[in-house]
């Protein structure tokens, strides 16, 4: 039997083909021959960048058959949204019954010139994704996806979760942008396939893959508030299907007083990272990957120079040094030329050593990961099967009266069934045996409809979080004065979703509907006590997105609304979620023409939020943050200039950022509702060499 393999008119070389029990390779012309046995057989073709192609087969006796197989290339995008963060079933974003919202190297590209040595600018201006501060006093910071608490989002880097069980507030920020290809989110309960981190979604920071020709950046900016940033990106192709990238970044930030009340508005820090990552591509369906990890970062803010708080005529000091430390692998091969085997593991440790005035914290914390799964087709199904492990050991040094160690083993399954050239549906679960919890079933079910232009998606899923004493606000204020009067229990979610989305001419338009609801919800009493609980009543969210792109030669513009009516229990009845906006809308417009650079305007309007334990206020103000963009290109260099928030937005211009009074967990700040270093400019270099 002749084999015939095509892309686009073009031949393929060095492709996978495979009949009963017989592997070949596609010569320079595209063509493979293979001795096959008359009757039916299953073929398959596959190459790296590609979507694997599978064909049911009849072949006579003593008859020359040729077969002709189109490949489908398959973009980054693509690839690792559906076999990393999604439903691992390797097929193509558009034909998934889950929705994945990516944003793209262009884009990334743009939010590395705003804050090169974090990666919250950027998804801060996704749509349905709020960057929330958690605390005021070192900077610290938590994702919010649809109005869902921080700690419910998943993070993974390639599908590996370097950076711990769940990201902690400072995390985000000692993350740089620069070795990143894309960002893939999806949003609402995803447990069923990542346990218990994912119950409010996914995020997957997906690494640059390592090109034909050799790449080799420098990136270098200052601001205007102090912050340095000087960031190294490497990547090159060796022989026999190896190559390696290297990430290496210092990063540094003066304290800054914007309102001269004597307390670092800004935070100061400084930080070192580096990351290695080594790919390998046997060409025959087997590849591999290996990456590293180091950060050390020193932060410090609190009062500045001789000051003193307002209440005790005393300076106080708050600092964070942070030692973080992972490794992680995958690998993938073909079983009997029809299935897929992928393996994959991660550790991390991670020690912090927090000061609080005159109270010092250290912890430590250490997770395991390891997963082995089989993915396969048969008809109008794709297949997946796994098993997986996860450890999350946590030993606070001075308080170890709230050390704990879990461990969860669970295994997963996922059907995805085409019913009809217009219906696809997504059926999965997932059983996990958690050592403290028990026994968790996280179902999820999805269907995507196509129908004369229109496409739109249903999901439904249901999710559980471990709980823990680390969350957004024992994070900010520390665990020395928490208490916790009974053992807390694990919190319960689900979540549904609607989209509609139609394509007309030179835009996108789509429109989301959700909803949510976590049983058991683990909350903080900050009034006259400081208190870990879980809340008598579930916590809901209802809300809706609107999302439309207009692209036209080199100018695309962006425009999002999203509203959220998040409720929780509080000690003074049923209320708003504090420090979540039901309002908030974005504009972004960009003009890139090829070769020359980019000249962008971004505005954002942010809509009032309840406020918490703030003596200055029960609810916030609105406002409205613009900035602009310029880059240059000049040969191998860049040159740009960013101006952030052009309307000079400043919590302090209207109230006290610092309390009179210390409050009941310790805090001498009230939470963060706007931006508190004001009108910032920052400008640099990029260079290739």
């Amino acid at each position: 039997m002749r084999v015939e393999v095509r892309t686009d008119e073009q031949p393929v070389q060095g492709a996978s083909v495979a009949a009963g029990g017989v592997r070949v390779t596609t010569d320079a012309t595209g063509t493979a021959q293979l001795n096959a046995r008359a009757g039916a057989l299953r073929l398959t073709v596959s190459k790296k960048g590609f979507l694997d192609a599978t064909a049911e087969l009849t072949i006579e006796a003593g008859r020359d058959a040729t077969v002709t197989v189109a490949l489908v290339r398959q973009p980054v995008v693509e690839e690792e949204v559906v076999v990393v963060a999604s439903t691992r079933t390797g097929r193509r974003l558009e034909d998934q019954p889950t929705r994945v919202e990516v944003l793209g190297r262009e884009e990334i590209e743009e939010k590395l010139l705003m804050t090169p040595g974090d990666i919250v600018m950027m998804l801060n201006e996704m749509g349905g994704l709020r960057v929330q501060a958690t605390s005021p006093s070192i900077g610290a910071a938590s994702v919010r996806v649809q109005g869902m608490k921080g700690r419910y989002t998943r993070f993974l880097s390639d599908g590996l979760p370097l950076f711990g069980q769940q990201v902690g507030g400072l995390g985000l920020l000692q993350i740089p942008p620069m070795d990143l290809g894309q960002v893939e989110v999806i949003k609402g309960t995803a447990s069923a396939l990542y346990g218990a981190g994912a119950m409010g979604g996914v995020v997957n920071l997906l690494s640059r893959r390592p090109g034909p020709e050799p790449v080799r950046e420098l990136l270098v900016n200052r601001s205007t508030l102090g912050a340095t940033d000087g960031v190294v990106f490497l990547s090159s192709r060796f022989a026999d299907g190896w190559s390696a990238s290297f990430l290496g970044g210092g990063h540094a930030q003066a304290r800054n007083d914007v309102d001269s009340d004597g307390w670092a508005d800004v935070a100061g820090y400084a930080r070192g990272i580096a990351r290695p990552r080594l790919f390998w591509d046997g060409g025959d369906g087997r590849s591999a990957f290996v990456t590293a990890g180091v950060t050390y970062e020193n932060r410090e803010g609190g009062t500045v120079s001789d000051a003193t708080l307002p209440g005790t005529a005393q300076q106080y000091r708050e600092a964070l040094d942070t030692r973080r430390y992972d490794v992680g692998a995958t690998f993938q091969t073909l079983w009997k030329g029809r299935y897929v085997i992928t393996a994959r593991g991660a550790l991390a440790w991670q020690r912090h050593d927090h000061v609080f005035g005159q109270t010092r914290e250290r912890d430590a914390r250490d997770t395991a990961f390891a997963e082995v799964a089989v993915r396969g087709a048969a008809g109008p199904h794709t297949w997946v099967a796994g098993a997986a492990f996860e450890r999350d050991a946590y030993t606070p040094r001075d308080l170890p009266r709230f050390a704990y160690t879990y461990q969860v083993p669970g295994i997963f399954v996922q059907d995805d069934i085409d019913l009809a050239r217009w219906l696809s549906v997504s059926a999965s679960g997932r059983v996990d045996v958690h050592n403290e919890y028990g026994t968790f079933f996280s179902p999820r079910l999805a269907a995507l409809v196509r129908a004369s232009g229109w496409t739109s998606r249903v999901s439904v899923g249901q999710g559980f979080f471990a709980s823990t004493p680390l969350n957004e606000e024992t994070e900010a204020a520390g665990l020395s004065n928490l208490q916790v009067i009974r053992p807390l229990k694990a919190e319960r979610g689900r979540s549904a979703s609607v989209d509609l989305t139609r394509t007309a001419g030179a835009g996108t338009y789509t429109i989301t509907a959700f909803a949510s609801r976590v049983a058991n919800p683990v909350g903080v009493e900050r009034d006259d006590r400081y208190v870990l609980l879980n809340r008598d009543q579930a916590s809901t969210n209802v809300g809706m997105e609107l999302l439309a792109t207009l692209r036209s030669g080199p100018f695309v513009a962006t425009s999002t609304y999203t509203y959220v009516r998040s409720r929780e229990d509080t000690d003074a009845g049923r209320q708003d979620a504090a420090l979540t906006p039901r309002h908030s809308a974005g504009l972004v417009a960009m003009w890139e023409p090829e070769g020359e650079g980019r000249v962008g305007l971004e505005v954002y309007y942010t809509g009032r939020q309840r406020l918490e334990v703030n003596p200055y206020r029960d609810e916030s103000r609105p406002y409205v943050i613009v900035g602009l963009l310029a880059e240059r290109r000049l040969g191998r260099l860049r040159v740009f200039v960013n101006a952030e928030n052009l309307t000079g937005v400043r919590q302090t211009r209207s109230d006290p950022l610092l309390r009179q009074t210390q409050g009941a967990d310790g805090r001498w700040t009230v939470d963060a509702w706007a931006p508190l270093d004001g009108r910032v400019v920052n400008g640099g270099i990029r260079l290739q060499f």
